[in-house]
């Protein structure tokens, strides 16, 4: 047996115990501990305040799972996949939701703690796109702003980023925090992932469990790293969403839509890009390559002309420079993973961790080329894998940036065993009969 397999069938066995309640009640009180902590020890105001909050929606979520554990003999549908998604939902609420709202209220009031830094950058990105045509400062505006307020200056994200901030030009209200437009549209996208993957099931034999979808839609809502990167800064989340919904598209063998979606999700932010490019030799293994790429690379470069033409500089300086260290300041995103150990403690450290990184880039790439994902399950797995061995080797990154890898990892199995739609010749189709 290979390791794949074997870690394929530990995962299956620790998913379905008990019916999934045992995974259920583990993550859930796990993730309670989490929020307490977090709530107690925690350096950054959003966080803590987070923390408060989640951890009763936790526990709560984790009575509701031990009730469903003592039940489930005497009244199976109380602890079916029907009920753990209810409870599922009911967290999601109190753990992301709710404090999200919270801080939205208490940051509209004026508390300005409330809010992490992402959320004031995208809302004056979204301002500046109204009043200037771009949502970037150029380097000389920066320059010029106090040196303590030249880091939110930058916006380090793709243009369409941007118009989550318009609701905050129009009007300063809570519901135009930039989180609660975050949490909208990955709640819509997410919903628009589980409904492709259910028609899956209505004309393909063997096609992803019910269960196996909620675990892919719990890792991107009600694992602690999503509930609390939505509830205090959120940008992540849509461009998760969007991913996880170009799978789901592959997997029902819609190629021109996963290109849309991951196109979407790349016009918002750099780390979809990857994902598009791997499922862009997803799509070649069914000659329809060029039709994902069109939506995944073409709508990122749409989005972008308009910023090109206002103002080339601009554009450069903030994704470009900012992000590759050469900004008129540092990113802040310095989690002690491998590649920011290296890149801070070994001569030339840096170039060591690049070298690293480069590294990594190829034997994915070999991988690719010599064999390409045939699935959209396989090609979660390389995308998942990709972007964890990325951020562990990255110079400057964060821990939250973990949402990524998890979530495309757990979201694979709810991929299996869907139609593939692979076009097949006259002659291949004679030899199966």
């Amino acid at each position: 047996m290979t390791a794949p397999s074997r870690a394929a069938r530990t995962w299956r066995t620790v998913h379905s115990a008990a019916g999934g309640l045992a995974l259920d009640l583990g993550l859930y009180a796990i993730s309670a501990g989490f929020a307490a902590a977090t709530a107690a020890t925690s350096t950054l105001a959003p966080h803590r305040a987070w923390g408060s909050i989640a951890t009763v929606g936790y526990l709560l979520a984790t009575l509701l799972v031990a009730g469903q554990l003592l039940v489930r003999r005497a009244r199976p549908a109380w602890a079916g996949t029907a009920a753990r998604s209810a409870v599922a939902g009911l967290a999601w609420l109190t753990t992301a939701l709710l404090p999200l709202v919270a801080q939205s209220v208490q940051r509209a009031a004026g508390r300005t703690d409330r809010a992490q830094e992402e959320v004031v950058v995208v809302e004056h990105a979204g301002i500046r796109l109204t009043e200037t045509g771009t949502p970037y400062l150029g380097h000389d505006a920066i320059a010029a702003l106090p040196a303590d307020e030249r880091l939110l200056g930058y916006t380090p994200y793709q243009p369409g980023m941007a118009l989550f901030g318009l609701p905050r030009a129009a009007t300063d209200a809570w519901w135009t925090d930039s989180r609660v437009w975050f949490a909208l549209v990955t709640a819509l996208v997410l919903t628009l992932a589980v409904a492709t993957l259910r028609d899956t099931r209505r004309f393909a034999t063997g096609s992803p469990a019910p269960a196996a979808v909620l675990r892919g839609v719990q890792a991107a809502t009600v694992l602690p790293v999503c509930a609390l990167t939505l509830a205090t800064g959120g940008d992540d989340l849509p461009v998760l969403a969007l991913c996880l919904l170009a799978l789901a598209f592959a997997a029902a063998g819609r190629p021109v839509a996963t290109g849309v979606a991951v196109g979407l999700a790349g016009a918002l932010k750099l780390f979809a890009w990857p994902v598009a490019l791997v499922l862009i030799f997803w799509g070649a293994t069914r000659r329809s390559g060029l039709r994902v790429a069109v939506g995944a690379f073409g709508l990122p470069v749409l989005a972008l002309l308009p910023a090109l033409l206002v103002d080339r500089d601009a554009l450069v300086e903030n994704v470009l420079r900012f992000p590759l260290g050469h900004g008129l300041v540092t990113s802040p995103a310095q989690s002690p993973f491998p590649g920011h150990l290296v890149a801070t403690t070994l001569p030339a450290g840096r170039a060591v961790a690049a070298a690293l990184l480069v590294a990594a880039g190829l034997a994915i790439a070999v991988r690719l080329l010599r064999r390409p994902p045939r699935t959209a399950a396989a090609t979660a797995l390389v995308c998942g894998y990709g972007l964890l061995a990325a951020i562990l080797l990255m110079p400057s990154t964060r821990f939250g940036y973990l949402l990524y890898p998890l979530a495309l990892l757990i979201w694979a199995p709810a991929l299996l065993s869907t139609p593939t739609r692979v076009p097949v010749s006259r002659t291949e189709a004679h030899a199966r009969a």
